[in-house]
């Protein structure tokens, strides 16, 4: 039986990479970091199927001591502080775990397991300020915030290992991808969850920033599938992966609200407390790579996938007020 180890198990994308691997009969080892609080609600319903172990990523020996006693066969680095914006407030931090924390874990995996196959996951953040719409693997990288520099330094070692040592490294550099798993400080659970709170009379608005502000976002389902393809391939790459279409805040908002039979604009309030500055270039991928070499595509479409979100939300908070009343 093939044997996984899950950095990061706790958060949207390690939840449905675990419901992945499970339904091909893996056994799957779930990392959590130990020095901070954990919600554990995404893989709550998966807890008799995982077995966890806990550690800090700022720790190489708590990192040798866990592969070591695993001897996993494939290990997935899903773990680091995951909202760019913020990453200017805890810089050195971010750094330290997105970054470093990478090294930490290859070397371990060097030491201990070099005939293991590691995943890293990277990020369209360290395109930053792209100088090509859309973005291939050959873009040139220019990230704008700490949250990208600490993940290019991620990629860029994860690829150095593969050369420098010959390990089978691959680095996913993937674009925004939701879920109703994700977190309600990202914009699109943001919507989601206030359109199901206005619905059910719990709020009466929504404060955004930009409505025209455009992402290339994908279900994140479909993302981790792509993971686990990297891993599969004959040799380990570099991968974008993203749908290369881009919607506008105000076109998920349009959809949210209709979903719930209610018109956005009676609701929204643009806030210029939450106004960024304007993008000089779109982060778009260009998964052509993926596509012909993986045979991997996104399978949920952008309608699905709020439409996933929203419901998935109302239902919740419509659970939560029956068992209130």
């Amino acid at each position: 039986m093939t044997k996984a180890l899950i950095f990061g198990i706790d958060g949207q994308d390690g939840s449905y990479l675990a419901e992945l691997l499970l339904g091909k009969e893996y056994q799957v080892f779930g990392w959590i970091p130990s020095h901070i609080p954990v919600s554990k609600e995404n893989i709550a319903h998966l807890e008799n199927a995982l077995s966890l172990v806990d550690g800090d990523l700022s720790d190489q020996e708590s990192l040798l001591q866990c592969i070591q006693q695993i001897q996993p066969d494939e290990i997935y680095n899903l773990a680091a502080p995951s909202f760019p914006a913020g990453s200017w407030d805890s810089t050195v931090y971010v750094g330290d775990i997105a970054g470093l924390g990478t090294a930490r874990i290859l070397e371990a995996m060097r030491q201990v397991v070099p005939g293991a196959r590691f995943y890293q996951a990277s990020s369209s953040e360290i395109f930053g300020a792209p100088a090509e719409v859309p973005q291939s693997e050959a873009t040139p990288f220019h990230p704008r915030n700490p949250y990208g520099i600490a993940k290019l330094y991620a990629h860029w070692i994860t690829v150095r290992y593969r050369d420098y040592y010959n390990l089978f490294t691959v680095s996913g550099i993937l674009y925004n991808h939701e879920s109703p798993r994700r977190g309600t400080q990202f914009v699109t659970r943001k919507i989601s969850k206030k359109a199901a709170e206005i619905k059910l009379g719990l709020t009466k608005e929504l404060h955004l920033g930009d409505l025209d502000a455009c992402r290339d976002w994908g279900y994140a389902g479909d993302y981790v599938e792509a993971m686990w393809l990297m891993l599969q391939a004959p040799k380990a790459d570099t991968y974008v992966i993203g749908t290369g279409v881009v919607h506008s805040v105000r076109q998920f908002c349009d959809l949210a609200f209709g979903c719930l039979d209610m018109d956005y604009r009676d609701y929204i309030v643009q806030d210029s407390l939450l106004m960024r500055p304007p993008e000089q270039a779109q982060l778009v991928a260009n998964a052509g790579k993926a596509r012909q070499e993986l045979g991997w595509k996104p399978k949920v479409s952008f309608e699905e996938l709020v439409r996933k979100m929203v419901l998935s939300d109302y239902h919740a908070l419509q659970g939560q007020d029956a068992s209130c009343s």
